[in-house]
């Protein structure tokens, strides 16, 4: 089992393939299982790297509470481990918002950063309500409760889930409650000018209770493409593992610096059509609650 001593802290992690590194943050909870398909489908081309986070998964119990600049110095240290310079960033839920976190901390290590179903704070009535209730269920230490809830919403398959149960119960709760207390406070919108890097965000097109963070992101962000995933709402990595890696594959041809690109890696990028417009559903949605 790859494990390195990260910041002071066992981490497990898993790296996959060659070429462009793309490295994967998963949400409370979950742990690096939930990018499975991304493991089997993308290391391909590119080298994948997946981790649990502090107190997730099979990572150990971290007595340092657990922040998202903590989990952006860890994924950095992470990098160094493994000799990589920079890398693009890839967060799934509020994942993504640490990935933020690290494109604003870090920008020299990142080529640039792709969120899927992506937030820079939760202020909406629906998310925040959502991650009061993970916060109670996490402090009763009702652990077997929320770990059913998380891994079924994520499942796409009855082998999914157990594949999914099996690591994520392994996680300490402790940790986990710091996880959603900072989701719920954590909030890097009026910084967001700041990411001069590329991002790529990648919705379901029947998320609609992330519309509003869609929006939000697309007018912030200075170099940001939107494409909506049909057919899906917020589970992307699981549920539309097949489109979210075709428009993947294509903007990382578009945006990766020539002079960064490994010999022939453009020749193993098929040529994907992708739709990059905004959905007009997210145009008209609701002003964000403050």
């Amino acid at each position: 089992m790859p494990e390195a001593d990260i910041n002071g802290t066992r981490m497990y992690y898993r790296s996959e393939g060659r070429g462009i590194p793309l490295i994967f943050i998963h949400p409370p909870v979950l742990d690096s299982t939930n990018f499975t398909y991304q493991l089997e489908q993308l290391s391909d081309t590119y080298r994948i790297i997946t981790f649990d986070m502090r107190g997730h998964g099979r990572s150990a119990y971290s007595p340092r509470k657990l922040t998202y600049a903590l989990i952006a110095d860890d994924i950095c240290a992470l990098m160094d481990e493994l000799g990589l310079r920079k890398a693009y960033i890839a967060g799934y839920s509020t994942g993504g918002t640490i990935a933020l976190e690290a494109l604003l901390t870090y920008p020299d290590r990142f080529y640039g950063g792709i969120l899927l179903s992506g937030l820079s704070e939760a202020s909406t009535f629906v998310l925040t309500s959502e991650i009061r209730a993970a916060i109670r269920l996490s402090r009763l230490r009702a652990q077997r409760l929320l770990t059913t809830a998380v891994c079924a919403a994520n499942a796409d398959s009855l082998q999914t889930f157990k594949r999914l149960y099996s690591t994520a119960i392994q996680g300490d709760i402790r940790n986990q409650h710091q996880y959603y207390r900072e989701s719920l406070v954590y909030n890097c919108t009026r910084r967001l000018n700041d990411i001069q890097a590329p991002v790529l965000l990648l919705y379901g097109k029947q998320d609609k209770a992330l519309f509003p963070y869609a929006r939000m992101l697309r007018e912030h962000l200075p170099n940001a493409t939107m494409q909506f995933i049909p057919g899906v709402r917020h589970h992307l990595p699981t549920k539309a593992p097949g489109k979210i890696h075709e428009a993947m594959r294509l903007w990382v041809r578009l945006v990766h610096p020539k002079e960064a690109q490994p010999e022939n890696e453009a020749a193993k990028l098929p040529d994907i059509p992708v739709d990059e417009s905004v959905s007009s559903e997210a145009e008209r949605s609701p002003q964000v609650l403050h």
